[in-house]
């Protein structure tokens, strides 16, 4: 059984790992640690979690734990995570799993030297929609690929939302247009070699709205946007079109909670339907194949690097600052 200690009483924790450890018979959460102890006591009384300690270092260093859930600020993901490993843990961390591509590659480094397992919490990625899409795109159904379309918006941010803050590494690429990023950056099965973008802000440096094109080597243009500015219209979408059709996938992102999955080929349209198991335990059982088994996780440390280099680089594009430089 892989034994979690979680960091914070984040408002993702429940969905991302209570709920699935729930579903696991080979996973559960057994401590947690918050900024103010009665936080995490109230939460652990909530969820059950049965050891409340002082502090982070007392989550990381405890000794009846094998992995630590990181779901702290993005700003603080690159030392706890590190912290951790360098404790013997295997760490699931929250996306965009660090500031900036230097940070993800400190990160990557450590598991290496350590052998511990460090994933980037896309969980998305290990849902059978999207596995299945993946498999439509690599097969050559739709022909030769030409564009790549995502999205994803959400209604709008709190004035005082943590994402709106420059300095906890904030900004809608970081918290949800990272991603469409990933899905079409998987879709590809490559890199890309040149990304425009332009972006709107709130505060100083911190995009509400970004919108980004990248050419990849193969030619196959991707399109993405990411959307928190109030009054938008909630949207998940990825659009794969090719020289035989076209394949459109609606909530990409957590299809239990219901998607669209259109696939036309020579004008053939067929729709498909997938298990309402949530992507999150999805997500839990690679994690714990990756720690018990050594299979290697979609969304391993050195993908995180991938990912955090093209979300560089739509900042630079943007004409904004990379997050935590």
């Amino acid at each position: 059984m892989i034994k979690f200690g979680t960091l914070g009483a984040a408002r993702i924790t429940p969905a991302a790992l209570i709920d699935p450890c729930k579903n696991n018979d080979n996973a559960l959460i057994s401590v947690v640690a918050a900024r103010d102890r009665s936080r995490a006591e109230a939460f652990a009384r909530e969820h059950e979690i049965a050891n409340v300690v002082d502090c982070y270092e007392d989550v990381i260093n405890h000794p009846d734990i094998d992995a630590v859930y990181n779901p702290l600020h993005i700003g603080l993901h690159h030392e706890w995570s590190i912290k951790a490993l360098r404790a013997g843990k295997h760490v699931l961390c929250e996306k965009a799993i660090a500031c900036n591509a230097k940070q993800a590659e400190e990160m990557a480094v450590v598991a290496r030297e350590t052998g511990r397992v460090l994933m980037d919490a896309f969980h998305y990625r290990y849902h059978p929609c999207f596995i299945r899409a993946k498999e439509i795109c690599a097969s050559g159904a739709l022909g030769d690929i030409s564009e790549i379309d995502g999205l994803f918006h959400v209604a709008g941010h709190l004035e005082n939302d943590i994402r709106t803050n420059y300095d906890t590494a904030g900004g809608v690429t970081m918290d949800i247009g990272c991603y469409p990023i990933s899905w079409v950056r998987h879709i590809a099965g490559e890199e890309p070699v040149a990304v425009s973008a332009n972006a709107e802000t709130g505060k100083p440096n911190v995009d509400l709205f970004l919108t980004a094109d990248m050419t990849f080597p193969s030619g196959i243009v991707g399109h993405i946007s990411g959307d928190m500015r109030n009054g938008g219209e909630p949207r998940a979408e990825l659009k794969v079109t090719g020289s035989r059709g076209t394949l459109l996938v609606r909530n990409p992102i957590a299809p239990q909670f219901g998607s669209k999955f259109e696939l036309t080929i020579d004008g053939v349209t067929t729709r498909e339907v997938f298990d309402k198991r949530a992507s999150y335990d999805f997500q839990l059982d690679a994690f714990i194949a990756a720690v018990e088994e050594g299979i290697t996780p979609y969304t391993d440390a050195e993908e995180a690097v991938n990912q955090m280099k093209v979300i560089d680089a739509c900042y630079e594009a943007a004409g904004l600052p990379i997050r935590g430089l």
